[in-house]
Formats: C-alpha cells, structure tokens, sequence
C-alpha cells in the first residue's frame, strides 16, 4: 500500500490525467514535451531580439573599419597676389581726312565801261516870296503869270455837338443744350461729306438685306454734338432693314467731326444725310 501511495506522488500532472487513457493519442505527446519546446523558443526568440539589437553596432563597425583614411588639410588664408591689369592704350580717332579743295568757277570775261561822272550844276537860291505876296495867290514850284487866285483857307469846324462813342452790341454767347439747325459754321467730316459716305458704303453690310434689290433710299439724321461726337442717329425710309443697317453703320464709324459753331463757339448741330445705295 505503501508503494501505491509512493508511485502516485511520483506521477506527473499528464500522466495522472491521460492515466488508463490512449497515451500514443497525439495531445499527451504534445503537452509531455510543451515545456522543452516553450524553453527552446524561448533561447531562440532572445538569441534574436538581442541579434537585432546589436546588428545596427555591428554594422556602424564594419562601416568604420571599410572607411578611407580621411586626409586633413590645413586650411588657411594664402595672400593671393593680384596681376596687374594690362591696360591696353586707348586707340586715339583718327583725324577726319581733308576737306576737297575748293574748286573756283571760271571767271566771267568783263570789259570796263567807264561812266562819266555827272556834275552837279550849280545850285542858285531864290529866296521865298514874302508871307503877303503867298496870302494873295497860290505857290508853286515855278512862277507863272496869270489872274492872282486867293490862296486856299480851310473851312471852319463844324459846330461840336459833342463827342459820341460807337457802341457795339455783344451778341449772346450761343446755348450748349440746344440743338441748331441754322449756324454761321457747319459742322465737317475730316477729309469732307464725300469722305463720310465713303466710309458709310465701306462699312456697309449688305448681308443684313432680306430680299433688298434694286435701288433703296432713305434719310439719315443725327446731332454733331459740341465735342464732334455723334448722337440721336436715326434713318427714315421705307425699307427698316436698310434703315437699321443705315443706323448702325454711322454709329460705328469712330472718327469725330468737327463741330459746327456760332459766334465762333461750338454747339449742337442736327445734320441731315440723304442715302442712296443700289443692290442686284
């Protein structure tokens, strides 16, 4: 009994509980040799935590004994010397050449012609007839026998009525709002009307006539306002094709006019364009 109680207490934790069981069952081989195979990862693991803790020290090693001796250089301050420029000598211009001669024209053949000095004659004073004998008749530059004539005596002045000032009435300045059909100056194209209508059938764009042939007329009227600009443009004839084209024509033309003007003053002028064109 008492070697019973001896060999149990001898037995292990797997053997009592896989006691009368199948032991060549593959989980009582494992759990007998769990602890040898836990040891044996155990070294390992650490054998290869400690490998990558040293491998960076081992390689930082190897690098330094691959590395070249490095060669130190005393670096310090060496006075350069400075070469002389070489100053090359500046080339003097040289002197402009000689003017041509000059070439003298031939001179013209000239034949003297000695001129007799003219003498005077001499000179003879006859003294001015006295104040009595001038009051009596008329003086001349000779003397002449005839009926004695009073002398001439201006007439009297004419009574003094006073002095009076001509006076000038100031025409009022023209107005700068209102619209003038009548001006002493006429408002002008640069270059003349003709130039205006040529510069109207240049920009013209027939492409805007629907079914338009033939010969269409129409009159176009705008205000040439005080800074030569163009304003209030509107065509009236019959067709409103050609009228709208007509307008929008003249408002694209840019050059400026010059303004008409009153008194010498520019104001605002209604000018009126007759328009002819004929399409086929």
């Amino acid at each position: 009994m008492a070697d019973e109680t001896t060999y149990k207490d001898n037995l292990t934790l797997d053997e009592i509980v896989f006691e009368n069981r199948n032991k060549e069952y593959g989980a009582y081989d494992l759990r007998s040799k769990y602890p040898k195979i836990l040891t044996k990862a155990f070294i390992i693991g650490t054998l290869l935590f400690i490998l990558l803790a040293v491998a960076p020290f081992i390689v930082m090693k190897i690098q330094q004994m691959n590395k070249e001796a490095t060669t130190e250089v005393d670096a310090k301050l060496v006075e350069v010397l400075q070469e002389d420029k070489i100053i090359e000598p500046e080339e003097k211009e040289a002197p402009p050449p000689p003017p041509p001669p000059k070439v003298e024209p031939p001179k013209i053949e000239v034949i003297q012609n000695v001129v007799p000095e003219p003498k005077r004659a001499p000179k003879v004073e006859t003294p001015p007839p006295p104040i009595t004998k001038q009051l009596e008749t008329t003086t001349g530059l000779q003397n002449q026998e005839g009926v004695k004539a009073p002398a001439y005596t201006p007439p009297p002045p004419p009574p003094s009525t006073g002095t009076k000032v001509a006076t000038v009435e100031a025409k009022p300045a023209p107005s700068t709002t209102e619209v003038y059909t009548e001006v002493e100056q006429q408002a002008d194209f640069p270059g003349g009307l003709n130039s205006f209508r040529t510069k109207v059938a240049d920009n013209f764009d027939s492409g805007a006539m629907e079914g338009g042939e033939g010969t269409l007329r129409t009159e176009i009227t705008f205000v040439v306002e005080r800074d030569g600009s163009l304003t209030q443009v509107k065509a009236t004839g019959p067709n409103a094709d050609f009228n709208r084209e007509a307008e929008r024509t003249v408002k694209s033309i840019r050059n400026k006019w010059t303004p008409a003007k009153i008194n010498g003053q520019p104001v605002r002028y209604r000018f009126r364009l007759p328009l002819t064109m004929n399409f086929e």
